[in-house]
């Protein structure tokens, strides 16, 4: 069985106390951090950049899982690369037709892991010939934009129309609604990454919460 990870979304976390708000999930579990980089176009909300992405580079050793949700994603790999991200994932949806592979060398140019993000109701098909030139896969499972959204099965259910087995390396990540119920759903799925934001942050026990996601194991 492989690893379950838990990536719990700064979007959730206080932003006054974020160096604290990072050492506390690592003490309880966690073992990537899911950074969402909003640019107000591709999405209609704000979040954070390159800054803040590099200082929270500075204060942890988590792997950073940088989710960039912005338009004209290649103009900004390089300053996230240096700033810190170990997975650079981008939007199928903001790419120009015939350069998702030249965005996957990109990324991997700076030594960093190239993810591949779609919306809930984006054609799974018209990523499948991507994927090999890609290390991870996220399928949402809200619309990107803000935390705190209700689950969209119709997202991770689109996994059922590929045969993980042609894509043995490939990283699959959930992102969206992820709770101890949706969880078992996404691992039963092939999903191995879970992104959760309120589900963690706002837990009364964060500790239980983390290892919650992580029991059932159904992959």
């Amino acid at each position: 069985m492989k690893e379950i990870i838990v990536a719990p979304s700064i979007l959730s976390a206080d932003f006054a106390n974020l160096e604290a708000e990072i050492n506390r999930i690592k003490m309880c579990g966690a073992k990537w951090v899911h950074v969402d980089v909003m640019d107000g176009h591709f999405v209609p909300n704000i979040t954070i950049g390159v800054p803040v992405v590099k200082s929270i580079r500075q204060v942890t050793d988590l792997i950073l899982d940088v989710h960039l949700m912005i338009e004209n994603p290649e103009r900004y790999i390089e300053a996230f690369s240096f700033a810190g991200a170990d997975i650079i994932t981008v939007h199928y949806e903001t790419v120009k037709e015939g350069k998702l592979r030249d965005i996957s060398k990109q990324i991997k140019h700076y030594k960093k892991k190239a993810g591949l993000a779609i919306k809930p109701r984006t054609d799974i098909n018209l990523v499948k010939e991507y994927l090999k030139d890609f290390d991870l896969f996220l399928p949402m499972t809200v619309e990107p934009g803000f935390s705190g959204q209700r689950f969209m099965d119709v997202g991770i259910e689109k996994l059922k129309e590929l045969n993980l087995s042609d894509y043995p390396e490939l990283i699959i990540e959930a992102d969206g609604g992820v709770n101890n119920e949706t969880a078992k759903i996404c691992k039963d799925l092939g999903v191995t990454v879970l992104v959760t934001g309120n589900y963690v942050f706002k837990s009364e026990d964060m500790k239980q919460a983390i290892e919650n996601l992580r029991e059932n194991n159904g992959v």
